[in-house]
């Protein structure tokens, strides 16, 4: 609203724009929607943001990680293929199992305390002792 009031105290839109901090063409998108539809139409803001066509199965995608989950994004990529046809390469999938809530956890080995006998594999270690 900021920037139609500027133009509409004589500013230009390069102008305008610099003032408000946008571009031109956003000014220009604003007069455009103020234009069509006065204030309700400069409030409603739509802009075209297609939907993937990942989003259709996202139930099932969900699922199936959950039910069985995997270990790389590749193997993401090739689960996703086989569940629904599409192909979609690693960041894309990355991205969207983070949609999803599904996030990558780091799988380590648990260190185990070695038993306290080993008669087969010990090897003798040489004894020290404190010097009197």
């Amino acid at each position: 609203m900021l920037a139609l009031w500027l133009l509409h105290n004589g500013d230009t839109r390069r102008r305008a724009a610099e003032i408000v901090g946008v571009g031109r063409a956003t000014v220009q998108r604003y007069v455009a929607a103020y234009r069509d539809g006065g204030l309700d139409g400069l409030r409603r803001w739509d802009p075209n943001r297609p939907e993937s066509e990942m989003a259709g199965y996202r139930e099932l995608i969900h699922e199936s990680l959950e039910n069985q989950p995997v270990r790389t994004v590749a193997e993401a990529c090739d689960r996703i293929f086989q569940l629904t046809g599409l192909r979609r390469g690693p960041s894309q999938v990355r991205k969207f199992l983070k949609d999803l809530g599904l996030k990558f956890q780091r799988v380590r080995m648990i260190p185990v305390p070695p038993k306290k006998t080993w008669p087969s594999t010990s090897r003798s270690r040489p004894s020290f002792s404190k010097p009197t």
